[in-house]
């Protein structure tokens, strides 16, 4: 049984694009009395290969919220509203190009209810433990998907995201568990996406991400190096402060690598830098693709059909 897909349409910046209304009331009901069609949906799912003839990987993010992540620039909530991200990305799926989205277990049944997954690559999210601003952000937890409900569900890959601070001990709990996730996965043949960065504390208690070069090289070569096997990872790794540093910085390792959007400011003017720091790392031989989520699916400009098309025409 299925919710439906759409229930009226709503105009969409300024390119024209109608969004997909989402019947929330239908999806609520679904939930309420047929649970199990979240299964049965995943079970009919249209499936595709990770990449297809391009060779390229084009991937909208949606785990921020799990994260307790909802800030887009100086919006604080922007994501907290379900209905809207929901119709954002039905829309960004809808759009050429676009191969798959990555998000957690709830948006993903969201989808899968509205009939918007077929034939795209579905990413499962695996560690949300580490909430934005907390005293233990780094203590990123899997409490995501597992590898055992990725390869039930017939999802496609996984992503977990590593941050190390030398500083911080439970670094290491946090590397084996990452080693040993890479490893179920690979056990099942399901390629996973690690997300790795070097991170510290500010004077202030506020954890940053540290994207100089020397930095994004170390962390490039410890997630590469985790694992009794390789075979299934792939990095998903930021632009460096100097986007001229990628280059020198993305022969670390023989892996191959999506880039990551991240959070590039509120303005137009941001997102057209953002843009032209992608342009360049996506012609380095390891790139293959982006995975980009608030920048796409909330810009500057409210024109989400636009700034997928942009991204999709970088690749």
């Amino acid at each position: 049984m299925r919710a439906g897909r759409v229930a009226g349409t709503r105009h969409e910046g300024g390119s024209g694009i109608r969004a997909p209304r989402v019947d929330v009331a239908e999806l609520v009901r679904i939930r309420t009395h047929h649970p199990e069609a979240i299964a049965e949906a995943a079970v009919r799912r249209a499936r595709r290969p990770l990449l297809n003839e391009s060779g390229r990987l084009m991937i909208v993010a949606a785990d921020h919220p799990a994260r307790g992540a909802l800030g887009v620039g100086d919006r604080k909530l922007a994501m907290a509203n379900r209905a809207d991200l929901l119709e954002r990305l039905c829309l960004a799926l809808s759009r050429p190009g676009v191969d798959g989205v990555l998000a957690t277990a709830d948006i993903l049944d969201d989808l899968l209810l509205l009939g918007a997954l077929d034939h795209k690559v579905v990413m499962g999210s695996m560690n949300r433990g580490g909430l934005q601003g907390a005293s233990f952000e780094l203590d990123d937890r899997f409490t995501g998907h597992r590898p055992e409900d990725i390869e039930r569900l017939g999802f496609d890959a996984g992503k977990l995201l590593l941050r190390v601070d030398y500083a911080d001990p439970g670094s290491l709990t946090t590397l084996e568990s990452t080693a040993r996730a890479i490893d179920a996965m690979a056990a099942r043949r399901l390629p996973v996406f690690v997300e790795p960065f070097i991170s510290r504390r500010t004077p202030e208690g506020k954890l940053a991400n540290d994207l100089s070069a020397e930095a994004v090289t170390r962390s490039i070569a410890i997630a590469s190096g985790l694992g009794g096997s390789s075979a299934y990872t792939w990095l998903k790794v930021p632009v460096t402060e100097n986007p001229d540093d990628m280059a020198r910085v993305m022969e670390t390792s023989t892996l191959p690598a999506v880039l990551l959007g991240g959070d590039i400011g509120d303005s137009p003017e941001d997102q057209v830098a953002a843009f032209e720091k992608w342009r360049g790392a996506l012609q380095l031989p390891t790139v293959r693709g982006l995975v980009v989520g608030r920048s796409l699916l909330y810009p500057a400009d409210g024109d989400v059909a636009a700034a997928v098309d942009t991204a999709v025409g970088l690749l």
